[in-house]
């Protein structure tokens, strides 16, 4: 059995109160017993309960960080761990421990209270937020600070940090019609995630800025995943693509290997342009031209947003949108000439 302030109280000859007043660094404690008191709690090893002492500081100290998505899709994309990586490591920098909650998005609205009333987390991140997400509307009726990863379609008094989505995709379908191409197919995420209306609604920018009509037999949606991709692209070759953006790198990869199963080559005979810019893009035959988004930074900038946020309240909304490059390599015909 876990010991308590009681214990530790016996042991060190002194009162529970004054245990707690240590543990919590209540300047009212003579240092001759505040060491003595230390000294106990390092022979034994003793970890308090951070809910009780949040609830006795104000604080834990303890942030949650929420993706609502299947756990096996969480680890399958190499998005979440660059995002886990930019959220934890600033966390570390600034003494701040992160709780990590994976959920099925069916089970995280039957607990949701498990993640808002339990005592343990100071603030929430949520990344990769549905337009329809509950967590989302208990927050804003509850004073848990929390931020985005990705913006709110709808509520601008709701913090977030996000990538210029819209405009990334734009860069994206805008260089496949510069180098010629002439029916750009779309594989785009799901519609109820805001990255994938973002990214719809940048190839719809491009293709209307250069006046090529939007054929909706070209556009399919996904789920983000390869498995998303490669059916996809399947699904297209019916309708003759010479192009497609595909709005993740995961999905792009998989829509490269539909097309080589097929006899047709990358990009000579259709071209592949992703999006994110994860590890594997510069790996693959040919290597993927895609859309960089800084995932890592992401993560460490919502962390550190939330963080001032739980140390300085503020009502005016904290809404930051990090740049997008477009990174030109093998698979989108840049450097092979275009087919007639």
């Amino acid at each position: 059995m876990p010991l308590t302030l009681e214990d530790i109280a016996r042991i060190a000859g002194t009162s529970r109160s004054t245990v707690s007043r240590v543990i919590n660094g209540d300047q009212n404690v003579s240092e001759a017993t505040r060491t003595k008191v230390m000294d106990v709690i390092s022979k034994v090893n003793f970890q308090p309960n951070l809910a009780a002492r949040g609830l006795a500081a104000g604080h834990t100290g303890i942030l949650g960080l929420v993706i609502p998505m299947g756990v096996s899709a969480i680890f399958a994309d190499p998005f979440f761990p660059l995002l886990i990586q930019g959220v934890s490591g600033q966390c570390n920098s600034r003494d701040v421990s992160v709780m990590l909650w994976l959920a099925e998005p069916e089970f995280e609205r039957r607990t949701i209270n498990n993640v808002l009333y339990n005592g343990l987390i100071d603030g929430v991140i949520i990344a990769s937020m549905l337009t329809d997400d509950s967590l989302v509307d208990a927050l804003r009726n509850k004073s848990l600070p929390f931020v985005l990863v990705g913006r709110h379609p709808t509520d601008e008094h709701i913090h977030y940090v996000d990538s210029d989505n819209r405009s990334g995709a734009y860069q994206a379908v805008l260089h496949m019609v510069r180098m010629g191409r002439k029916r750009i197919a779309c594989i785009n995420g799901p519609a109820n995630m805001i990255a994938g209306m973002d990214r719809a609604r940048g190839y719809r920018d491009a293709l209307k800025e250069r006046g090529i009509s939007l054929q909706p037999e070209l556009v399919v949606e996904a789920d983000f995943t390869d498995p998303g991709g490669y059916a996809a692209m399947k699904q297209l070759m019916q309708y003759r693509p010479d192009a497609v953006f595909a709005a993740s790198d995961t999905m792009a990869i998989g829509a490269v290997r539909a097309i080589h199963e097929l006899g047709l080559r990358v990009p000579e005979d259709i071209a592949v342009v992703g999006f994110d810019d994860i590890p594997m893009a510069s790996r693959i035959t040919p290597s993927l031209t895609t859309v960089r988004q800084p995932i890592s930074r992401i993560g460490a900038i919502a962390a550190d947003t939330l963080i001032d946020l739980i140390e300085n309240p503020s009502d005016r909304p904290q809404h930051i949108i990090l740049p997008t490059e477009l990174v030109i390599r093998e698979s989108c015909g840049a450097i092979h000439p275009v087919r007639s």
